[in-house]
């Protein structure tokens, strides 16, 4: 991941590509007066900021002057940007996935099944860094992806605006092909260890399974996204073919 380590570099980044800007260390320690300035800019455009004790600083940039800007391979988009001029959007929105390797795999999916973008919450996500574009190989440069501060908010604001959410989610009654894809859709995808948040369940207008028939009892996240996405494309295509018959 590229970093930026001086206070001045940092407040271009902000000025000229805000959306670049993954997050934003601070040291616990007092610092320059200009920090202060630094979070106001981040605050101002989002941008999630931690404080952290000087060594972790030290890390990773020798010259630092008490804040490190963590930029990601490609700038975040808007939700608005993601929905223009799409009459069935086809949304992914990941609760709390940190591990940049499932990310980066399910980007992959994301985009090889046709997905018009991604939705991550600020805190407790993996960010869109080298990792996660690595894995992801090449499919990062074709996606498109928004940051929000509240999930369970983005997910009301994009129900008046016509989507419907499936949350997948293991040990359910109905399996994950019992729903209509073909309408604006959001695919809800929670963590690796506790699932989806109570919050963000509660606004999936449906909650559907991946039956397993194993001795194990849980799909990875990554997996599992694969099994839901190209089901949303399958139904999809099967409507085109026949609107082309």
């Amino acid at each position: 991941m590229d970093t930026v380590s001086r206070l001045n570099p940092i407040f271009e980044v902000l000025k000229s590509a805000p959306r670049r800007v993954n997050k934003i260390l601070i040291q616990k320690e007092a610092g320059p007066r200009r920090i202060g300035e630094i979070i106001q800019q981040a605050r101002a455009n989002g941008i999630p900021y931690i404080f952290v004790p000087k060594h972790k600083l030290d890390q990773l940039a020798d010259h630092h002057q008490g804040a490190v800007a963590l930029l990601s391979p490609k700038e975040f988009s808007t939700l608005d940007e993601i929905l223009a001029g799409r009459k069935a959007p086809f949304l992914v929105l990941l609760d709390e996935i940190e591990d940049p390797q499932n990310l980066g795999a399910i980007v992959r999916s994301a985009e090889c099944a046709g997905v018009d973008g991604l939705v991550l919450p600020e805190h407790r996500s993996a960010g869109l860094t080298e990792t996660v574009s690595t894995v992801a190989a090449g499919a990062l440069e074709h996606v498109k992806v928004a940051r929000v501060t509240n999930l369970a908010q983005a997910m009301e604001e994009l129900k008046k605006r016509g989507l419907w959410f499936v949350g997948a989610e293991g040990g359910g009654a109905e399996p994950w092909y019992k729903f209509d894809y073909t309408l604006p859709v959001g695919i809800v995808l929670g963590s690796e260890g506790k699932g989806l948040r109570p919050l963000v369940r509660k606004r999936c207008d449906k909650v559907l399974s991946i039956p397993l028939f194993g001795r194990i009892n849980s799909l990875n996240v990554s997996a599992a996204a694969a099994v839901f996405l190209f089901e949303v494309a399958r139904q999809r295509s099967l409507t085109l073919f026949r609107l082309n018959l």
